[in-house]
Formats: structure tokens, sequence, C-alpha cells
């Protein structure tokens, strides 16, 4: 059983997950979080992420952790941007290994919502047209 945390700067590349040796799990299940254009009800261009380091990650990885434990998990990859991330651009990666899909399935909805009540991440949506801007 195994946790990573990577806090990176800007957008995220391409999903590539490590998988572990494939002979040990059933599921495998990769959730990107893409920024959307509107925000609010206010078009956008991105989305500015302030993340209070290291308190996040050692948060993100303490619910790792947790979500192993309680759901059963093999692996649990997380990765999230720090910085200003454009419209259409990654911004957070879950990626979960367990035995079967509905212990992988739980993991990523928990995780989720845990992540965004209690890890020290806050994100700004930066306006498409700017004040002053033609």
């Amino acid at each position: 059983m195994s946790v990573t945390v990577q806090i990176i700067d800007g957008a995220l590349g391409d999903p590539a997950p490590v998988l572990p040796r494939a002979s040990q799990f059933g599921a495998a299940i990769v959730f990107d979080g893409v920024v959307r254009s509107d925000e609010g009800g206010r078009t956008i261009r991105a989305l500015n992420y302030e993340v209070y380091e290291p308190m996040a990650s050692n948060m993100l990885a303490e619910l790792g952790r947790e979500m192993l434990t309680k759901h059963g998990l093999i692996a649990i990859m997380v990765e999230h941007s720090r910085g200003e991330v454009p419209v259409g651009q990654r911004s957070f990666r879950l990626t979960v290994h367990a035995l079967h899909r509905a212990e992988a399935l739980a993991a990523v909805g928990e995780f989720i919502d845990r992540m965004k009540r209690d890890v020290p991440i806050w994100k700004t949506a930066l306006d498409a047209n700017p004040p002053g801007s033609s």
C-alpha cells in the first residue's frame, strides 16, 4: 500500500500514472479536475491556486493513508497544481488502485469531498476580461 503526493507549479501534464503490478489490482481510476470557463456564473481565463505548504501536502498524505485503510486500496496518488492554471487545463489528479471498482469509486468521491473541505488549498478565479482591458 502506498500514497504519493505531488504539488506541481502550473497545469498538470497528461495522465501517466505509475501503476503497481497489474496482478495486484482489479480497478484503476484516474480522476482529472479540469478548469472550466465558468466559475460562479462568470467567464474566467484561469484559476490561481494558493497552497499552504507543507501543511497541504501532509494533510493530503494523511487523507490518502486514511482512504487506503478505510477502503482497502492498494495505492493512491494525488497531484495538485499551485499557481495559475488556464481554462481547459488539469489542476488536480487523483489516481486510485484497488482490488475492486466499488472501493475505488467510493474512495475517489470521499477523498475529493474531504480535500475540498479540509486541505489548505484555495482557488481564485481570474476574469477573462479584467477591468481596464479591451
